[in-house]
């Protein structure tokens, strides 16, 4: 029998408290990983490590708008595991629901803090660790379908992702050359539980919407599907 695909590695997940960080983090272990959850929403992820069960996987409280709070965690899974060869960068809101005639700058603002500062300090600080301890290590961000269609996603998250993008081909180029990979998921309307807060909807409206407006027809994504 081969060895699990992530056996002797050790990962950071921020926004791991549900949604696609909480579903990351059960397929990372599931494959043989150490996995730290990185999250603000400390109930929830102290739900998720109960329900994991499992001594390699660890919480450990972050806001991503905060660089001093991004780099405790990184450092906390160096010191805990001895490295840090993935990050999964995925902490995100989706901020106003507005229009762009109607748009409130300050939430616009924060929304960028957390979906572009977030990123750009986990890609610093972990990418930072990996090539201090000469790890060929996978750096992976959550984009969105609405960093590459208009009108798929309200205008500051748009722009959000549009920028997670780049911040990951701009780290792509500069990383690389020490091993490390850095890439995007970039997935479509699916319905966690960020989105029924977001839209007041439940999980078969959430999907029904997202589903309407899918290319792929006949299909109901999930954050199984996204990651399994």
């Amino acid at each position: 029998m081969s060895k699990p695909r992530l056996e002797g590695k050790e990962a950071l997940i921020t926004g791991a408290a549900s949604g696609i960080g909480e579903e990351a983090a059960r397929l990372f272990i599931k494959h043989g990983a150490a996995v730290v959850v990185a999250d603000i929403q400390d109930e929830l992820a102290y739900q998720v490590i109960s329900s994991i069960n499992s001594e390699k996987v660890s919480y450990y409280q972050c806001d991503v708008k905060d660089e001093k709070q991004v780099a405790a965690p990184v450092n906390y899974a160096v010191e805990k595991y001895g490295s840090l060869d993935i990050l999964f960068s995925n902490a995100g809101i989706f901020g106003p629901l507005t229009s762009v005639l109607d748009l409130d700058m300050k939430r616009f603002d924060n929304t960028l803090a957390v979906n572009v500062r977030g990123v750009a300090a986990t890609i610093k600080h972990a990418g930072g660790a990996m090539v201090e301890r000469t790890i060929k290590g996978s750096i992976i961000c959550t984009a969105s379908v609405a960093a590459w269609i208009g009108g798929a996603g309200p205008q500051a998250y748009s722009a959000s992702k549009h920028a997670v993008v780049g911040l990951a081909k701009a780290a792509c180029s500069e990383l690389g050359r020490y091993g490390i990979r850095v890439n995007c998921v970039s997935p479509a309307g699916l319905a966690t539980s960020m989105a029924f807060k977001a839209f007041g909807q439940t999980q078969s409206e959430v999907e029904a919407s997202s589903c309407a407006t899918a290319n792929l027809k006949g299909v109901v994504l999930t954050t199984v599907g996204i990651l399994g």
